[in-house]
């Protein structure tokens, strides 16, 4: 029996050149036809979301293997008895890298420099930054993980971990529950948000969150768009109040117009956290190595469990 595996990549259907494999090149976004026959779909997430509704035409599949960490765009959309796996360890360490990215940028007044730049104006610029300051971080898994630990050599004067639940990881770190953020937003100078988007979190930083934070404080969102009230946040850049760096918004794609691309101390960024050429490899080594194993009987690893 061949495995006919659709992937979005030219290099995957080279890598997958593979006795039993039937690599078949299709991009749930790009391509103007739905997909044939398959039993497996390898992915990355659509930028347009009506897209996301094919994954429930293809007839025949079995599995989907996700080009990323987060999978709730694609668990209405997957048959009952498909499994579903990500890409865990191949993500974490470039959306971490573009988070201190968008986090130094704004702290150092990048974006005022550049416009000086361009004015051929040189005058220097006072800024705040990561040393010394108190960082609040949420998220504790992979990429929360990665953000911490690329945070100790700035020297902040604390990271302050939160998730949903309270527990000491195994490097002695303590992460406090959700339940004690209240108490702890006023104590940030910079809030990362490195969270899933679950019922839970859709909207947490909404405008009574936003409203404890001390003016200056810098939102910088790589987790998912809707975790943000955009509404609530542009209040508060208007106001001069608060600063934001965004690698993901609520719309998304971020239509042209929206007040976010020209709002006051806002750095956007279009969903490129985990875009670079490493990451491209990984992924694809990844996605290779879970063919490969599904070919061969083996049981998928990265399974998503939570299909709630």
């Amino acid at each position: 029996m061949t495995l006919r595996v659709l992937v979005p990549w030219q290099r995957l259907v080279d890598a997958l050149q593979i006795p039993g494999i039937e690599p078949i090149l299709w991009h749930i976004n790009d391509d103007p036809e739905d997909a044939p026959e398959a039993e497996v779909l390898v992915t990355e997430r659509p930028s347009n979301p009506e897209r996301r509704t094919r994954v429930a035409r293809i007839k025949g599949l079995q599995h989907v293997h996700l080009l990323s960490i987060g999978y709730e765009w694609v668990l209405e959309h997957l048959p009952q008895h498909a499994t579903l796996t990500n890409s865990r360890g191949a993500v974490e360490d470039a959306t971490a890298e573009h988070c201190l990215a968008l986090i130094l940028a704004s702290l150092r007044e990048l974006p005022q420099a550049l416009e000086q730049q361009r004015e051929q104006r040189w005058e220097r610029i006072w800024t705040s930054s990561l040393h010394g300051s108190t960082v609040l971080l949420l998220g504790a898994g992979g990429v929360g993980s990665a953000i911490a630990e690329r945070l100790a050599p700035f020297k902040p004067a604390q990271v302050i971990t939160v998730a949903s639940k309270s527990r000491t990881l195994d490097d002695g770190t303590v992460v406090h529950g959700i339940d004690a953020i209240e108490a702890l937003l006023p104590q940030a100078d910079v809030v990362i948000v490195a969270l899933p988007h679950t019922a839970r979190t859709e909207k947490l930083v909404n405008a009574e969150f936003l409203s404890q934070l001390r003016d200056g404080a810098l939102l910088a969102n790589i987790g998912r768009g809707p975790i943000v009230d955009a509404e609530a946040l542009l209040a508060e850049l208007d106001r001069g109040r608060l600063r934001a760096a965004l690698d993901v918004t609520d719309p998304e794609p971020l239509p042209s117009g929206h007040p976010l691309w020209t709002a006051p101390n806002c750095v956007v960024t279009p969903h490129m956290a985990g875009d670079t050429g490493e990451f491209l490899k990984l992924v694809s080594e990844l996605a290779v190595r879970q063919i490969r194993g599904m070919l061969a009987g083996d049981e998928p690893f990265n399974i998503v469990a939570d299909r709630s």
